[in-house]
């Protein structure tokens, strides 16, 4: 059974740092692409970036690009969710998936979610 478990959620004042972690369990994930995605209070769901779990090659929303870093550890089976230069409009939950096989920007196209963890950016 596929757990993905989100951590390092708090309240940063903007301009701060904050990393995320995402362990992951189950199943050998070397063919999957891990993501993150965010969610506000009263908006969709949507893509921050995401790693694949083989070839380390990331992939980054405009919003978050040059701010944002993912990386993989995979002796520990774990995603990070480096956060820099935070702005008050980063503020959501964030949640770690997993999909299996290609590439996708789009939630409903991941087999795996976390629980989620809050971000909160003050200004």
């Amino acid at each position: 059974q596929v757990q993905l478990v989100e951590s390092g959620g708090g309240l940063v004042q903007a301009g701060g740092s904050l990393r995320l972690s995402c362990a992951a369990s189950g199943r050998t994930f070397s063919s999957y692409f891990m993501g993150w995605f965010r969610q506000a209070p009263g908006k969709e769901r949507e893509f921050v970036g995401n790693i694949g779990w083989s070839s380390g090659i990331t992939y980054y929303a405009d919003s978050v690009k040059g701010r944002f870093t993912i990386s993989r550890d995979n002796a520990k089976n774990t995603m990070y969710l480096q956060m820099s230069s935070l702005k008050p409009e980063d503020t959501a939950v964030y949640y770690c998936a997993a999909r299996y096989g290609t590439w996708d920007d789009q939630p409903e196209m991941y087999d795996y979610w976390g629980q989620g963890t809050q971000v909160t950016v003050s200004s």
